[in-house]
């Protein structure tokens, strides 16, 4: 049995079997240790796997339909990345993050997006920020305000991805993966999310307008408040 140690309601850990059965059916014949790692990176962004969720390996691994070495290297890629965490005699669990922890993502954060808004953006990956402004607005719209959180990490996905650097990219997943971790302690999404839509759409109508000082300002007083929404929240 799948087991949270501090669940929070309303997150999508309840659904959690069902979710590590689709991603399993989303792996090419299994897959290896790198494409599961990618799956359970990409439930922990979702905010399906939340900090203190034990992953058995017998139920996981029959869940994603892979084997239990495979899973169990998935599971040190994952640990060496800050996501997971091992206890001896006790298993796998889903790592919970603290105030410093909180800080040194944002430092790695404000250098990525700094450098995305700051240099040449393509129409198309343009396109990408937008169509995550417009993801956020119909989550806010249904009410769904877990999937507003999953809206705003694409959109500063889709800033980085400006970029055009895979490295940059990849680094940007880990790193949301990380943060997702973080807002365990926010009791009401809403009033943490809400207020961010509006600013994600000035961010993209400046970088539209091929205004980069003035969206890189704005990210950076945006990212200025997260940080201390979130740290204050942990203290």
């Amino acid at each position: 049995m799948f087991r949270r140690v501090e669940p929070r309601a309303g997150d999508g850990a309840a659904r959690l079997p069902e979710r590590l059965s689709s991603a399993g059916r989303a792996l090419v014949a299994g897959g290896g240790a790198d494409r599961v790692a990618e799956a359970l990176r990409d439930l922990v962004a979702d905010g399906a796997l939340v900090p203190g969720t034990r992953l058995p390996e017998d139920a996981t691994s029959a869940s994603l339909g892979v084997s239990r070495n495979t899973l169990r290297e998935a599971f040190r890629l994952l640990v060496r990345e800050g996501l997971l965490r091992h206890e001896l005699h006790r298993g796998v669990f889903v790592r919970s993050l603290s105030a410093a922890d909180v800080a040194d993502v944002y430092r790695f954060r404000r250098v990525l997006e700094f450098a995305a808004v700051d240099g040449p953006h393509d129409p198309v990956a343009l396109q990408r920020v937008r169509q995550a402004v417009e993801e956020g607005g119909a989550a806010r719209r249904a009410g769904d305000w877990d999937a507003v959180g999953t809206a705003n990490s694409h959109f500063h996905s889709a800033v980085v991805a400006l970029a055009g650097s895979p490295r940059m990219d990849e680094s940007m997943r880990h790193l949301l993966a990380e943060l997702r971790l973080a807002f365990v302690v926010v009791t009401d999404l809403r009033p943490f999310h809400e207020p961010y839509l509006e600013e994600n759409a000035r961010i993209a109508d400046h970088l539209e307008a091929g205004e980069r000082g003035r969206a890189g300002r704005l990210l950076a007083a945006y990212l200025d408040r997260a940080e201390a929404q979130l740290l204050s929240a942990h203290r």
